[in-house]
């Protein structure tokens, strides 16, 4: 189907409410850091926003021009700001930051880790700022929209927006707006969020619309193109222009959609697979709207590499986790495994292309993994050498920069995958230098206790797991004797069981894999995979490959910023020694922040698509 925002109108004034599910999740961190740059409260901002897609649901019918939702969807919060600020009982507006002298701000910089003093930091932050400032640095920062698109919604020039976020930026601190970048990541609406405004709007009736007749022209129009094309080429088709390849028949059907104020014939997408070709790889409106609605089928090798600034120290079987940003490599070895084994800790900040060195972790491992859980790091398990395998758990915070030993992991490996599910560490498979373990073991930071869980079908190490939907997908690895696998598990952990999936193209282990845009990547590997990359739809089962990592390698690390994936250090294929090269990939259809990517025909009910322990 298409996603352009007036065909999902269409399809909701046609009796399909659940469409507008697309809209809400297109729109609502725009709108929610719009609200909340104008009431500057978390809570009163998530309840406006609820008001104000739902009186934009009820209000469809009378929209004249599809293609100005976005502005017309803002007018309405700005009317609905103004209504609740009306209805506030005035309060003394507390001190804000520009009375602080330097050193209690720095302080209160280290200090406001709490999400309580966190809010109130961002709330007087915020108010410091006249409010056209305000909303350009929530829509730019946190409502995930770049100057071209907070002007079009407000309905002025690029230029002025530029303008007032240069001047926003000039009056706040570099760590303040890094601090509300971690309050307001903490209140994202979620998926919830969108499933409750669709079952609401079920119960709402609007105004139906009836399905607009062609014109003789457009018919003419559309037919006369299309054998004219195929005149000049035959094997070219219409399609090619949104990445489909020349030797695809064309479907068969075809029907009459209303594109802009004009009724046109079109032809009608079928679910056969489609390859992009290089044509069109920009940021043009259109095409990324072509690629979404397409998103449930193979679009061939797309994406982009960029190197940047190189780790200060080479290593592989290292690890990686995020926080607010910033990246941390931690342990790995030099040389191949089994190497010297490394305890430092790198932490890169990907807008400077930085990197500072940190605490040393008490451990020297590699082969160990890392995951991040409410602010904190844990690094589970690994080898410090040739002949040993570990239990051990060392917890890290950044903002102390402070190590803390944590509960032993029930049984000692190396070569594991970790994963985080409703704030819980799953620790899966691995082994040591005898065998591979099918064992999966819980842990709950807040208790510090381990628990056993049901066993993965498939023993491996040197596999890689990800999340998506609250789901694990464990990917690739081998087992001993040394027998490379693709094979593909989702293990659910709400229901503590196993369930088998499409096997990855390329059988591989010592590989990598990242959550961009609910699609999983899976990056690099051994042998002779290194600079192979695949992406997997979890919602089709299907895998599709990709544009190929610049650095051919295995035994590295990936970490996810802000939708775009970066692949750091690891072992060079025909290279004993480790490297240090950063590099950083760029999904073709990445949109920061990017909430729902449709998958073919919409569900009824929304909350299909939703795990029920983990709606993200």
């Amino acid at each position: 189907m298409r996603t352009d925002d007036g065909s999902i109108i269409q399809t909701c004034l046609n009796g399909e409410p659940e469409a507008f599910g697309v809209l809400v999740d297109r729109y609502k961190a725009g709108i929610f850091a719009y609200i909340y740059a104008r009431v500057t409260n978390f809570q009163d901002a998530q309840e406006v926003t609820q008001d104000v897609f739902l009186a934009a649901y009820q209000g469809l019918s009378n929209l004249k021009r599809w293609e100005r939702f976005s502005s017309w969807l803002f007018r309405i919060a700005y009317n609905h700001c103004k209504k609740w600020q009306r209805k506030q009982i005035r309060h003394p507006q507390p001190e804000t930051i520009e009375n602080m002298d330097q050193k209690i701000l720095d302080n209160f910089f280290v200090k406001a880790y709490h999400e309580e003093i966190l809010d109130q930091s961002v709330h007087e932050a915020l108010n410091s700022l006249p409010e056209t400032y305000r909303e350009v640095l929530m829509l730019y920062y946190f409502g995930d929209m770049d100057s071209k698109g907070i002007a079009e919604s407000l309905g002025t020039s690029p230029t002025a927006i530029r303008m007032r976020l240069s001047r926003a930026r000039e009056q706040l601190k570099e760590e303040m707006i890094a601090m509300m970048g971690t309050a307001f990541e903490n209140q994202r609406l979620r998926a919830s969020f969108t499933f409750r405004i669709v079952e609401a709007i079920k119960r709402i009736k609007i105004q139906p619309v009836s399905q607009p007749k062609s014109l003789p022209w457009g018919i003419s129009l559309a037919t006369g193109l299309l054998i004219t094309i195929l005149s000049i080429n035959p094997i070219l088709t219409l399609l090619d222009h949104i990445g489909t390849p020349a030797y695809l028949p064309l479907p068969a059907e075809s029907k009459v959609l209303k594109i802009g104020e004009i009724p046109v014939d079109v032809v009608k997408t079928t679910n056969t697979p489609i390859l992009s070709s290089s044509i069109g790889k920009g940021n043009g409106g259109e095409l990324r709207n072509a690629r979404n609605a397409l998103s449930m089928a193979p679009q061939g090798e797309d994406g982009t590499w960029a190197r940047k600034a190189d780790m200060p120290t080479g290593r592989g079987d290292l690890s990686s986790a995020t926080i607010d940003g910033k990246i941390y490599a931690i342990g790995g070895g030099v040389g191949l495994f089994p190497g010297l084994s490394l305890s430092v800790v790198e932490e890169y900040n990907p807008v400077k292309d930085t990197w500072t060195k940190k605490a040393d972790m008490p451990t020297a491992r590699m082969a160990q993994r890392s995951v991040a859980v409410n602010g904190k790091i844990y690094v589970i398990g690994g080898a410090p050498d040739n002949n040993t395998v570990l239990s051990t758990v060392e917890e890290y915070d950044p903002m102390t920069n402070k190590w803390t030993k944590k509960a032993d992991m029930p049984t000692a490996r190396s070569c594991l995958s970790t994963s985080v599910v409703d704030g819980k560490i799953y620790a899966i498979g691995g082994g040591d230098t005898n065998s591979t373990f099918p064992t999966v073991e819980e842990y709950d930071p807040v208790p510090d206790k381990w628990k056993k869980k049901s066993d993965m079908p498939t023993p491996r190490y040197y596999h890689s797991a990800s999340v998506v939907n609250g789901k694990i997908y464990v990917i690739g690895g081998s087992f001993v004797p040394q027998k490379v696998l693709p094979t593909v598990e989702e293990y659910d952990p709400a229901i503590d069981k196993w369930t088998r999936k499409a096997n990855m193209p390329t059988a591989r282990d010592n590989l990598c894999t990242c959550v961009s845009g609910r699609r999983i990547y899976a990056i690099g590997g051994w042998p002779n995979c290194g600079s192979i990359v695949e992406e997997y739809n979890p919602v089709t089962d299907t895998w599709i490959k990709k544009a190929g990592m610049p650095t051919s390698r295995y035994a590295f690390t990936t970490s996810e910023v802000n939708g775009k994936i970066y692949a750091i250090g690891g072992n060079g294929p025909d290279n004993p020694n480790c490297i240090s090269t950063m590099e950083e990939y760029t999904p073709d259809d990445w949109q920061p922040g990017q909430a729902v990517f449709l998958q073919g025909k919409l569900p009824k009910t929304w909350g299909k698509l939703k795990n029920p322990r983990n709606p993200e």
